[in-house]
């Protein structure tokens, strides 16, 4: 199994997801960043059924990297509490998930 993972998080402007990204990538906690959307979300919160536009930062980066990675989204998010998750990448192409590797934490 790779040490590799995938984290996502979601957030309600373009702009959010973009300085998300940037700083998980100027600061080598990611190797890259895919930005989606708009989606819809639909959830509870706060007792109440909520619907929503958002933006899906989908992260690649390591395990041994996954907690900085929260401390940083947390500190750029403007969520009270964001989807963090994180995803294990059971396989994948040696060449990508060395690429990988070398970008995060380097």
């Amino acid at each position: 199994m790779s040490d590799a993972i995938q984290v996502q998080t979601t957030t309600a402007t373009k702009a959010d997801a973009e300085r998300i990204a940037a700083a998980l990538v100027e600061q080598r906690l990611a190797a890259c960043v895919q930005i989606g959307g708009p989606i819809t979300s639909r959830y509870r919160w706060r007792d109440a059924v909520e619907t929503s536009d958002e933006w899906l930062c989908t992260i690649k980066t390591t395990r041994a990297a996954y907690a900085q990675v929260e401390r940083a989204i947390r500190g750029l998010h403007p969520y009270d509490e964001p989807e963090i998750i994180a995803i294990p990448i059971v396989a994948g192409s040696a060449g990508y998930l060395a690429w990988l590797d070398e970008q995060v934490g380097g």
